[in-house]
């Protein structure tokens, strides 16, 4: 008998009798485990996921196994939003309890809006109030450090992300009853005549590279409670409008609510639905009363002490033009990128599928397009973009309907390559992508979308009920785009066609601002002769301070499809209620120098964001809240409680990985064929089959 040599395959070597009927099914039930178990080594879902370790990554919550130690110490989470025109005033009362033997320090993750300006905390304890003071972000933390050591309560707000927050409240006692009350300020941006204002409930778990194994990014390690597991902590939120309209059409898509005084200036809304509410995003749209959206310049006149005159700021809204229909389509052309990473496994894959044939079903047959599906790897549809024939629409389609959330979520990767796409210079192109934003790169994301794709139109859409809102928000501003968030499918056809809209709707170009009469400085943005082009339903948003005397006027100039383009809008006295203004302008200014940050990498404008953040009492990546008592309250350590989170709404436990295979990626099976094909000519040409 001939003897086979290989390398791979020793065992073949020598000469072995024919395998029975009863061999070759065990045989074939060794490969068959065999390559199971290479499936899943081979995942990079658990790959990556599930060898990092707890403290740099999302964990499933474990039984404690000290019983002494209260493990869900916050009860109860409060939200009271005031609304009063375009900038929402809130109120987020955080109640912890400790009902164990111990003291802890109770550290809690929790998201906020990509817009609050974080101004202020202040924390409840036996009667008295401790108002927090704003402090550089090392510094507050070995105050607090102190204090616990020291046996004091001590309350410390940081901000990880302009939507995540980490609360730890050290020496809570038993039978301590603490509340951390945080207020914010937001501005609330009218879209096609209707606003929107979103309070996030979760922070969704977060795909990231470990240290270990050479990722950059760093975010607090967060317990997951298992899917289908509510969280034991109550939630409720009430909405108070005092604003200068009607308000109407008052709806949520995604809790229910009671609404009273629909119709007035004064409407309320609260909860009443029952079951989990901290699941998902509450999200509540309406209208004010008129044809227009509140066009117009509102003023705050500041005051400094012994009543000297302060910084005085403004903020200007003014509605683009309706759209109107386009004379002349230039050529276009549309690159989906879709994230199946394993978080986006079930709903929200399910959500993104029928997004995307409402995206992809209504292009023109002029019109180009492109797929890449990404997770730890990316695979274009087409080498070349085709036309939108509807052959191609429905192959497109069909290969979407037949993808599988898995893996990691490599979506640095995945715009490098759409980044090196070749590009006609006569051809307008759109990049879509479709995630849910789960990852801790966004810094990266945000640089490489900037610095290479100046020459398309980024569009993102986040998928989800808890999406991350700083990465999609973040993509869209640094590629001159627009975000979409689709909580439920049914949803999709109209974010769809909302997008559709925008992109039909004529451009207004060569935009440009002045203000006639009245001394303005320190804009946002910057540059006025210069502004980004409009796309359609979306308003100009300018900020900044103004000097000497209420005069004058602002002017607006460009061109729209139907020729030239000019609003006047008259500069109102000061409003007196319009402090908020204050804290908007620092926000705004803060978040142009995190961007100017992320594009040079480092931290280069660490002193400037810490400045503004201890001027304006403003918490930022530089600065944090603190908040200490004074009396000492117990010599015992206190044992660190980290608050569980639930998994958002529709998200399976495949977004954390740590205990769940996922598919692999197409070199795994492509590897997996080759040692299938490589045994299967072994055996037979031994005999044995």
């Amino acid at each position: 008998m001939r003897r086979t040599r290989g390398p791979l395959f020793p065992l073949f070597r020598h000469p072995v009798a024919p395998l029975t009927r009863t061999g070759r099914v065990v045989v074939l039930v060794l490969l068959a485990v065999w390559a199971f178990c290479l499936t899943v080594a081979w995942s990079p879902a658990f790959a990556d996921d599930a060898q990092a370790l707890p403290a740099e990554g999302p964990y499933f919550q474990v039984a404690s196994s000290d019983p002494s130690a209260d493990r869900l110490p916050l009860k109860s989470t409060r939200v009271d939003v005031r609304i009063a025109g375009v900038i929402a005033d809130v109120t987020v009362t955080q109640q912890y309890r400790n009902e164990g033997q111990r003291p802890i320090e109770a550290r809690y993750v929790f998201p906020g809006s990509t817009r609050a300006a974080v101004h202020a905390m202040q924390v409840r304890l036996g009667g008295r109030t401790i108002v927090a003071q704003i402090d550089e972000k090392q510094r507050a933390r070995i105050r607090h450090e102190t204090a616990k050591r020291e046996g004091k309560t001590s309350a410390l707000l940081e901000q990880h992300r302009p939507n995540v927050f980490q609360m730890n409240v050290a020496n809570i006692l038993p039978g301590d009853e603490v509340a951390v009350e945080l207020r914010y300020t937001e501005l609330i941006a009218p879209t096609e005549g209707r606003y929107a204002f979103v309070f996030p409930t979760v922070v969704g778990p977060r795909y990231h590279v470990p240290a270990a194994q050479g990722g950059a990014s760093h975010f607090p390690a967060t317990p997951v409670l298992p899917e289908g597991e509510a969280s034991p902590s109550a939630f409720d939120l009430a909405v108070h409008f005092a604003s200068p309209l009607p308000v109407s059409e008052l709806r949520s898509s995604t809790h229910g609510i009671e609404v009273q005084g629909e119709g007035t200036p004064v409407a309320e809304v609260a909860l009443n639905d029952g079951g989990p509410r901290n699941d998902r995003d509450f999200v509540l749209e309406y209208r004010l009363a008129g044809e227009r959206t509140a066009t117009g310049l509102m003023l705050f006149k500041g005051e400094g002490d012994d009543g000297a005159p302060g910084e005085n700021f403004f903020l200007a809204l003014v509605e683009p033009p309706k759209a109107i229909a386009s004379a002349q389509i230039n050529p276009r052309e549309y690159v989906f990128v879709v994230d199946i990473s394993g978080s986006m496994h079930g709903h929200p894959l399910n959500t993104a599928k029928v997004l995307l044939r409402n995206l992809i079903g209504g292009l023109r047959p002029s019109d180009t397009f492109n797929v890449m599906l990404f997770s730890g790897s990316n695979q274009m549809l087409n080498a070349t973009p085709v036309p939108a024939t509807r052959a191609n629409i429905e192959r497109a389609i069909a290969t979407i309907d037949q993808a599988r959330g898995g893996g990691s979520t490599e979506i640095v990767p995945a715009l490098r390559r759409i980044a090196a796409l070749p590009k006609n210079a006569d051809v307008s192109r759109s990049v879509i992508v479709v995630t849910d934003g789960y990852v801790t790169v966004e810094n990266q994301v945000f640089e490489l979308v900037r610095r290479n794709l100046g020459n398309s139109n980024v569009f993102a859409f986040g998928i989800g009920s808890s999406v991350n809102r700083h990465l999609i928000e973040g993509i869209a501003r640094a590629g001159q785009g627009e975000p979409f968030i689709v909580t439920r499918p049914e949803l999709a056809a109209a974010q769809a066609e909302r997008l559709r809209r925008m992109i039909d709707a004529p451009v207004l170009t060569a935009l440009h601002a002045r203000f006639d009469g009245l001394d303005v400085y320190d804009l946002e943005p910057a540059a006025l002769d210069a502004l980004p082009d409009v796309l359609g339903g979306r308003p100009v948003l300018i900020q900044g301070k103004w000097r000497g005397e209420p005069q004058g006027q602002l002017v607006l100039e460009g061109q729209a499809a139907n020729g030239s383009y000019s609003e006047v809008v008259p500069v109102s006295l000061p409003d007196a209620d319009a402090g908020a203004l204050r804290q908007l302008w620092a926000r705004s200014r803060i978040q142009q120098l995190s961007d100017q940050e992320a594009l040079e990498g480092g931290s280069g404008q660490r002193e400037a964001i810490t400045a503004l953040g201890l001027r304006y009492s403003l918490l930022t990546q530089y600065t944090s809240f603190i908040a200490v008592d004074h009396v000492v309250r117990t010599s015992e350590p206190a044992v660190p409680v980290d608050q569980p989170l639930p998994l958002p709404q529709g998200v399976s436990a495949n977004a954390v990985g740590a205990a769940v295979p996922s598919t692999p990626e197409p070199g795994a099976w492509l590897s997996l064929l080759v040692v299938f094909g490589l045994v299967g000519a072994a055996l037979f040409r031994r005999g044995n089959w």
